[in-house]
């Protein structure tokens, strides 16, 4: 069985355009995510589940008494080390575009094995977008051999 994403959840101070975007690029849909307040999911094309959770800044997860809840809470929504890499159905300047579209920093980035296009969600969340060609490069690149050889690291199982 091959491993892969099934889904991930993000939050944004505008959930409907943030989905929107990101449905764009997966070539899928965005809709309401009904099971909490104000939130958003973006649909992969493949329509196979995966899928992107937007959640606005201001809701939090937390364990609830028999499975999680969603809490509203004031909060500043701050840049994060958290980010996601795509596979997106768009070509760079499409993606470029279409973050241009909605005044968000774009830019074509080297990332040693792979290069990107680095997108930053209302300015403060990153996605790594990937294109065919860039996601060919990605994936001949990011092997382990790959990681060890370029760090000078051991190859541990």
């Amino acid at each position: 069985m091959r491993m892969s994403l099934l889904h991930l959840s993000i939050n944004a101070d505008t959930p409907e355009e943030v989905a929107n975007f990101l449905a764009h690029i997966m070539g899928g849909v965005a809709m309401p995510f009904p099971p909490f307040p104000d939130c958003w999911i973006a649909f992969a094309e493949r329509d196979d589940g995966t899928a992107i959770e937007v959640y606005p800044t201001t809701h939090v997860l937390k364990p609830g008494p028999e499975q999680v809840a969603c809490e509203i809470e004031e909060r500043d929504a701050k840049p994060t080390f958290a980010h996601v890499a795509l596979c997106a159905k768009l070509n760079q300047s499409e993606i470029i575009s279409s973050a241009d579209e909605l005044g968000w920093r774009a830019r074509i980035c080297n990332r040693g094995p792979f290069e990107c296009v680095e997108v930053w969600l209302e300015n403060r969340l990153l996605v790594e977008l990937l294109d065919d060609e860039m996601q060919r490069d990605y994936r001949n690149g990011m092997t382990v051999a790959n990681w060890a050889a370029m760090f000078g690291l051991d190859q541990r199982s």
